[in-house]
């Protein structure tokens, strides 16, 4: 028997939150943004009226009002939309346990035990959940109900805004088949450039080609691709609070105004390995690989990465790391707007030990027992006392937006050589 599976998508999520506290704007043009000023300034969410004109998320605020000079900005509150998409969670767990979030405003739904309970058809059943959400929340939301996972999700995006569309077994194929490539879930930018090569522009076009010539090109995703073409798709919708193991912890930060030379580097590297280790050890985990992505002020991107000496969650290991990463990869003269630093390769910190040191590694176990010691400490202090109540000192009165709450705090401190100075 087939499933009957839901995708549910919150409809201009951020827009529709900000909305529920403004209705006078509700029929005009009105787009959430990024801070300006910390050089967020992007388009996060557009409502239905600021669609018409062709706003579209992801674009600069300047070209969003060059397409529509009367676009209302609101500013981002993402607490606002955290409890909202807790709520509107809660709606769905009344109809199963398989509530498996996508991301803050989507998620998949697996009703098919629940049907004979409601006595209900799926896509009734979806009106119903629907009309809930609506009711209580004042949020519309957009329902794809099929026999699996993808075409749920391809169902969800096909009518807009609070519908409802059926994907079966006998219908599937007309409906999605004339749509682009590119609307086939996780269709990505490489997948999408070899598709352009060989003249694949449709799903349907895909459906057509050869499995093995596309797994030969593309490995196991032109595989998937071309099984979700098919409609082919067995992956469980999970329960709800079931998560997946964690495979990277990460952190990255836009700067107000770009890095400048070694100086500014090593403040933003600073803040960024402090609070990767951070999340490590509260995790319990140690990270063997460390990834390191810079964006310029023309958002041209790098990514490198390279193994640790050892398994670490330790500041320094990851600071040292990711600034001879940084240095061997980068002109140190050319500005940065955005750094990313990412521990992978996870594993249990009580497991992972210090791996195979060498006999001519410098930091003998006694060392790293003692660093590692120091740092649980101050992750125990900001577990009971805050995030900020210690902070590495050269990230203080900083002007590149890595704010601390101690930041605002009155006084002078010397400048400080960032990196090297221990909490």
């Amino acid at each position: 028997m087939d499933r009957t599976i839901f995708h549910c998508d919150c409809n201009s999520f951020y827009a529709s939150a900000e909305l529920l506290s403004r209705p006078d704007l509700r029929d005009k043009p009105v787009a959430v943004c990024g801070n300006p000023e910390n050089r967020h300034g992007i388009i996060l969410a557009k409502n239905e009226a600021a669609k018409a004109f062709g706003v579209v998320t992801a674009e600069t605020i300047g070209r969003a009002q060059g397409k529509c000079p009367g676009l209302i900005l609101l500013p981002a509150h993402h607490e606002l939309y955290a409890r909202l998409s807790r709520q509107i969670n809660a709606i769905y767990c009344r109809y199963t346990d398989q509530v498996e979030p996508f991301s803050i405003d989507e998620s998949w739904l697996d009703v098919t035990g629940s049907l004979p309970y409601f006595k209900k058809t799926g896509q009734e059943l979806a009106d119903e959940l629907r009309a809930a959400v609506r009711q209580e929340t004042g949020v519309t939301i957009s329902v794809g109900v099929s026999f699996n996972k993808v075409l749920a999700k391809m169902g969800s995006d096909y009518k807009k805004p609070d519908a409802t569309t059926l994907f079966t077994r006998e219908n599937f194929k007309e409906r999605i088949y004339p749509l682009p490539v590119s609307a086939l879930l996780f269709a990505g930018r490489a997948a999408r450039r070899v598709f352009a090569r060989l003249g694949i522009a449709t799903i349907g076009q895909l459906a057509g080609y050869p499995r093995e010539q596309l797994v030969e090109l593309l490995g196991k995703t032109g595989g998937t691709l071309w099984d979700y073409a098919h409609g082919i798709d067995d992956t469980p919708v999970k329960h709800w609070g079931e998560r997946d193991p964690i495979k990277t912890i990460g952190n990255s930060i836009t700067f107000r105004r770009n890095l400048q030379g070694l100086y500014d580097i090593r403040i933003a590297l600073t803040a960024l390995s402090d609070k990767v280790s951070s999340r490590l050890i509260r995790h319990g985990l140690k990270c063997r690989t460390l990834q390191l992505q810079i964006r310029d002020p023309d958002f041209r991107t790098i990514s490198r990465q390279r193994p640790l000496p050892h398994p670490t969650y330790l500041q320094k290991d990851l600071f040292d790391a990711a600034l001879s990463l940084l240095s061997s990869s980068w002109d140190l003269d050319k500005p940065i707007r955005m750094l990313s630093l990412t521990g992978a390769q996870l594993a249990p910190a009580e497991e992972a030990g210090w791996g195979q040191l060498s006999l001519f590694e410098p930091q003998a176990p006694e060392e790293l027992k003692k660093r590692e010691s120091l740092e649980l400490m101050v992750e125990d202090l900001r577990r009971r006392f805050g995030a900020d109540c210690v902070t590495r000192a050269s990230i203080l009165h900083n002007d590149l937006g890595i704010d601390t709450a101690l930041s605002g705090r009155k006084g002078s401190l010397e400048r400080q050589e960032p990196g090297n100075t221990e909490s």
